[in-house]
């Protein structure tokens, strides 16, 4: 077993001995603004209370990296290099930095099992929603009513329109996926072991992990390639397998990334491992080493994403229309009761959201939306503007990059935080809906097969993007929260006072008249 200080940390103050994730993250996101705004660095290192007030820095990534097209390119690579600089890497005792972790001799070598899925079905493709089973006319009337209702931009509809017009982009039998966390509830594993993929999966040696992996890849027709640390011959009894297999992203990134190296295969990376708290940053960066290592020595291998909506990103213009205008057609009801509302929390609930567009030197205006959740904490806006950085450099140094905006979705990692789940469940009440799982699973897998595939999507670095911060406006699902009257966070609060409520009293019939 590894001990605690084994592996990817933190890195210690000198005059505590403690390690501290704030001043890390304050660090790291000082150093991203260093170059295109300055005083907000400044003022990011003297932060008092970063836990409450980080959205404003991360806000403000966004402000400056739309003004200009090189600044993203700035920010990405200020903010990774200083990441990269930061964290610690333990191994027996001997304190390594990360950006040197590559350079540690292995310690164990990683062998490949091989298992093969019994089925012989087909691959195909349709959508689990609310107890149907979408497919044909059907799921497209639904891409259509998301649509419409802005629960998904346009180029989401038109990527979801494109997956269903090639069912042969399904044969997955000439593509090897490697699933960092490939047992993630919200990640696409049961969807490949449907399409004939070769899935090389990395996730915690687990013995509950790795029978739902390998059951979920025996009653599909992919080939599993799992790591091991035991040489043994190939076998399908899962309950032998199951207590072998598995890798520590955390405390073997040498291993792993050597044994990813040595696969003779074209890979495509999907960056999917979640960990709560600070354990997300630091996972995040263990990805991020081996993609960035296995990326250099295998120039035709692809990146793949999923970014949170509860998030801050740069929209198109259009939405910040579809914003404001929803903010108007609100009924004179919802306008009482929201003033009131927010008269009563001294302004803390309800605020408008009063995005500006903000001009940027390619002649083009882009607004922000600011849909971060103060509740999920700077650790998980940090592990998720590390992985947007590494896409949007690497998009630009010419690889292909598919990273795309998931909606919101009850995954148990989600729905065991009270406030969240509760504001899930009130979320209609604003025109937001958050997924079941298997939705977002069936929608998010087809969508990183679009972007494996079709050579017109802005996963492709040949496909002419106007600004790099495109790259995350494409193919967007935020679940309706871009285009909330409201700035979301401050409505949050309210959306959970709902939830909680909507499940003991009946009040749906009653606050559906603020829409009338």
């Amino acid at each position: 077993m590894s001990n605690s200080i084994d592996g990817l940390q933190f890195p210690l103050d000198p005059h505590s001995k403690k390690s501290s994730s704030s001043q890390t993250g304050k660090n790291i996101i000082a150093e991203a603004l260093s170059l295109v705004d300055p005083q907000r660095s400044k003022q990011a290192l003297q932060e008092k209370n970063w836990r409450k007030n980080y959205p404003v820095y991360f806000k403000a990534l966004v402000e400056n990296g739309i003004q200009s097209v090189n600044n993203p390119i700035t920010i990405a690579k200020q903010g990774l290099h200083k990441a990269r600089h930061s964290f610690d890497f333990f191994r027996n005792g001997q304190r390594y930095a990360l950006k040197d972790v590559m350079s540690i001799p292995l310690t164990e070598k990683i062998y490949t099992v091989h298992f093969q899925g019994q089925s012989d079905i087909q691959p195909e493709w349709y959508v689990p929603y609310r107890g149907k089973k979408l497919q044909g006319a059907a799921l497209l009337e639904q891409i259509q009513v998301w649509e419409d209702k802005g629960i998904i931009e346009a180029s989401h509809a038109n990527a979801l329109r494109e997956a269903h017009a090639h069912p042969e982009w399904f044969d997955l039998s000439d593509r090897t996926l490697v699933l960092f966390g490939a047992g993630s509830e919200a990640g696409p594993l049961t969807w490949l072991a449907r399409w004939k993929a070769n899935i090389v999966a990395v996730d915690l040696p687990n013995e509950r992990v790795w029978a739902k992996i390998l059951n979920t890849i025996k009653n599909g027709n992919a080939t599993l390639y799992a790591p091991c640390f035991d040489k043994m011959t190939d076998t399908q009894d899962i309950d032998t397998l199951k207590n072998k297999l598995g890798a520590n992203l955390l405390t073997q990134i040498p291993e792993i990334t050597q044994w990813l190296c040595d696969n003779p295969q074209r890979l495509d990376l999907a960056s999917i491992a979640y960990l709560d708290g600070e354990k997300h940053v630091r996972v995040s960066m263990a990805m991020d080493s081996i993609m960035s290592t296995v990326s250099e020595q295998k120039a035709d291998s692809s990146l793949m994403y999923m970014c949170t909506p509860t998030d801050v990103y740069a929209v198109p213009k259009e939405v910040i229309e579809g914003s404001i205008a929803k903010n108007q057609q609100r009924s004179k009801l919802e306008i009482i009761l929201s003033k009131g509302v927010s008269t009563l929390s001294m302004k803390q609930f309800f605020k408008d959201n009063q995005s500006q567009l903000i001009a940027s030197d390619n002649g083009q205006s882009y607004g922000v939306a600011d849909c971060l959740v103060v509740e999920q904490g700077p650790n998980y806006a940090l592990a998720k503007r590390i992985q947007q950085w590494r896409a949007t450099l690497a998009r630009h140094q010419g690889q292909k990059v598919s990273i795309n905006i998931a909606p919101s979705t009850t995954t148990h990692s989600v729905t065991k935080n009270p406030l969240l789940k509760a504001a899930f469940n009130g979320a209609s009440l604003f025109d937001v809906e958050a997924f079941d799982p298997e939705t977002t699973n069936a929608i998010m897998a087809a969508l990183w097969i679009h972007d494996l595939k079709n050579p017109q999507s802005v996963s492709n670095p040949e496909t002419a993007m106007e600004h790099p911060l495109e790259l995350m406006m494409e193919g967007a699902n935020h679940g309706g929260l871009w285009r909330v009257a409201y700035l979301a966070r401050t409505a949050l609060p309210f959306a959970a006072i709902y939830g909680f409520a909507a499940e003991k009293l009946p009040l749906k019939q009653v606050l559906s008249k603020l829409k009338k």
